[in-house]
This record gives structure tokens, C-alpha cells and sequence, in this order.
């Protein structure tokens, strides 16, 4: 039986919320040096940037100690470092606790704001931000919310339980309420189950629905609609129960259904991105409830965002542009 390899704990300190990036030299490869494999692996980091961080002495071995540029490849070896971090534009909006115990964390995350560090989001990110509010520097998120969905996200404070929490998510024993606001069509039969099979491309920014097994099922129902002056269709609030988790899975079902969330930058269509720093138009949904039972104490927990959506609250600000984010009427 292969024996599970021992990953060692990281020697540098979290920054600004953010864990150093750690590299695991793989067990197979032609390169002479640690520096070759680095350069080769981070190339998108540009020209330079690895042998600088090498004279710098950031790129450090489980001891903590620098790791020379000319260090001989060692299959398995690990190495640590910190990540340039990018600039990025601060997203001015609360992100509310709503629940806290010694296993968890529920946070009300505003649109705009990512739950966890990628590409150009990384210090401006809710697991970044709880763990510097928080002091909790151990705190993972159990799932993701879209960065420009709003909404709870699931986080977890002990990372030994993480995978107990994760695994409701991955065993759909979580059950998960969304709102929408999109434009009404009294001829759309609601309420309905949509199924379809979804996929998403890696460095393609849609997602796309494709011929075959169903992977994706959204529960869509009418709460309310209103006539909107001037306008042929009204708006109308939805309430969204995905059955399944696939990515824009709720996005993609509405503007299959004819009914696109408003404020959506993809579906049905791309639209060129606003200006940094441009929050005048977040995404009209919003991840409303989370019920669960706690794996670990075995509470039943039901949570409920505090938040409510724009396009539905304060329509005459958002048709003339002068919705100011989440902060004006949430």
C-alpha cells in the first residue's frame, strides 16, 4: 500500500491574511537546480521576478532558511514563498458575521468580494479579511460564492474538521436558498425544475449548457412581480434552490429560461467590464438561507442573509445609474 507523504508544516507566516505559496518539486523532471524548475513553473510571473525573489532570500526550505538559486533539484522537496500581491482595488462594503462558534463561521459577503485568494483577488478577499478582523488565522472557507454573487458563505475555524463541513456540500446535505431579481414573463409556466448538463472550460469565462446528462438541477420560483414605466416586461423577484453545484449554474439556467439576472456581465451575453472600482451594477442575486445540520455538534443551523437586492429595493437609483453598491439600501 503507498504510503501517504508528509507535508511539513510552513515555516513563513501568513501576510495580510494570505498563506505563503507552497511548491512540492515533483518526483520526475530534468532540471539541474531548484531555481530552473521555479522559472520554468512560474514563467507567467515575468522576466526576473524568480531570480529576484532568489537574491532576496523569500524563497525559503521547511527550516525557514533561504534556498540558494543553485540548490540541486531534490524530487519532493518543498519550498515556500510569498506571492507579489497584486494591486487591487478596495471593496468598500461590510462583510457581516452572522454566525460564530469555536467550529465555524457564517459571513454575509457583499457582491464584489471574493471568498478566497485567486488570480488578481487576494487580500481583498472574505477569507483574508475574517482572518485578519477575526484573528483566525486557521479559518478555510468550506465552499465559494461567486465573487459577484452576495450572500452566506460557509467557513471553518479548526482546520481538522474542514472536510466534515466540506463533505455536506460535496453529499448536497446543505440546503441552499438563493434570490433574483430578472425581467417577468407572464407566459413562463413557474414554479419549475430546470435540468440541463453544464460545462466550463478552463480560462473560458462562461460557462455553457451541451447535449447529454443532466448535471445541473435549479428549482425556480415567482415570489412577486411589479410593472416597470416604459418598459414592455415588468421585473420580478425569484427565489432559487439549486439542487447541484455546478459553476453559474443559476446564471446560466435563468437566461436559458429568457430571464437573465440583471446586472450579469455573461449571460446571455459578455458585456466589456466596467472600471475599477465601478460597483454601480452588482449582480441581482443573492445567496439567501443555509440550512444544515452541524456535523461535528449536531445543531441544526439555518441561517439568513441581512441583505436585500438593488435592482428590487431601490429600482429608481438603479435604472438612472446612481446606485452607489451595496452600502446604498442594503
Amino acid at each position: 500500500m503507498r504510503r501517504k507523504s508528509h507535508t511539513p508544516p510552513s515555516p513563513l507566516p501568513q501576510r495580510h491574511g494570505v498563506d505563503p505559496v507552497r511548491v512540492r518539486l515533483p518526483a520526475a523532471g530534468t532540471w539541474g537546480t531548484v531555481r530552473e524548475h521555479l522559472v520554468e513553473r512560474l514563467s507567467g510571473a515575468g522576466a526576473g521576478v524568480v531570480d529576484g525573489m532568489f537574491d532576496a532570500g523569500r524563497i525559503v526550505g521547511a527550516d525557514g532558511q533561504p534556498v540558494a538559486a543553485d540548490a540541486p533539484y531534490v524530487p519532493g522537496l518543498f519550498v515556500w514563498f510569498h506571492r507579489a500581491l497584486p494591486d487591487e482595488v478596495p471593496v468598500p462594503f461590510p462583510l457581516e458575521v452572522v454566525h460564530r462558534d469555536e467550529h465555524i463561521v457564517v459571513a454575509d459577503k457583499p457582491h464584489f468580494l471574493a471568498t478566497t485568494p485567486r488570480g488578481r483577488h487576494v487580500a481583498e478577499t472574505a477569507l483574508a479579511r475574517l482572518r485578519r478582523e477575526l484573528d483566525l488565522p486557521a479559518l478555510t472557507a468550506a465552499h465559494r460564492l461567486d465573487r459577484l454573487t452576495a450572500g452566506l458563505v460557509l467557513f471553518t475555524v479548526r482546520p481538522e474538521e474542514r472536510g466534515a463541513y466540506q463533505t455536506l456540500f460535496r453529499d448536497r446535505r446543505v440546503r441552499k436558498e438563493y434570490e433574483a431579481v430578472a425581467p417577468y414573463d407572464p407566459a413562463l409556466p413557474l414554479p419549475r425544475t430546470v435540468r440541463s448538463r453544464i460545462v466550463k472550460e478552463r480560462g473560458v469565462l462562461t460557462a455553457r449548457e451541451v447535449p447529454g446528462e443532466p448535471n445541473a438541477v435549479s428549482h425556480v420560483e415567482l415570489v412577486e412581480h411589479r410593472d416597470r414605466p416604459g418598459e414592455p416586461r415588468g421585473l420580478a423577484r425569484y427565489r432559487l434552490a439549486p439542487a447541484t453545484g455546478q459553476t453559474h449554474q443559476l446564471r446560466v439556467h435563468m437566461a436559458a429560461l429568457g430571464l437573465p439576472i440583471l446586472g450579469d456581465p455573461l449571460y446571455p451575453e459578455v458585456t466589456a467590464p466596467g472600471p475599477a472600482g465601478d460597483f454601480r451594477r452588482p449582480l441581482q442575486l443573492l445567496a439567501r438561507s443555509l440550512e444544515f445540520t452541524d456535523p461535528v455538534t449536531g445543531a441544526e443551523h439555518r441561517f439568513r442573509s441581512g441583505r436585500v437586492l438593488a435592482a428590487w429595493a431601490c429600482h429608481a437609483r438603479w435604472a438612472a445609474g446612481t446606485y452607489d453598491g451595496p452600502s446604498d439600501g442594503q
